[in-house]
């Protein structure tokens, strides 16, 4: 939203009307030059900002991937290593009640 200059009325008695319009409309004028150049710098920043996060969130997508797939490693180790054991103590009670069973 634009904001339009204005002078004193006495600025405008003493330069003349013709002088301080000209003069308010060239500060008008400059005014929006800087706006506008600030706006296509606000806008470059936010799309190198925009980029840098999407670099950013992408780079953590791959390390938490990694280390999700470094969990599931870890998991099926522990798995086929409980699975071992379970299998062992399974064949010694199984050897026991045999043997029990055969005894009597």
């Amino acid at each position: 939203m634009p904001v339009t200059a204005k002078l004193s009325r006495i600025f405008y008695e003493r330069m003349g009307d013709q002088v301080a319009t000209e003069l308010v409309e060239w500060f008008n004028a400059v005014d929006l030059t800087y706006r506008q150049d600030l706006q296509a710098i606000n806008e470059l920043n936010f799309a190198r900002f925009d980029a840098n996060v999407g670099q950013r969130f992408a780079e953590f997508e791959v390390r938490w991937e990694k280390r999700f797939a470094d969990l599931e490693v870890r998991i099926e180790r522990r798995f086929a290593e409980q699975t071992r054991s379970l299998f062992l103590a399974w064949t010694t009670l199984g050897v026991g009640i045999v043997g029990l069973w055969f005894r009597t």
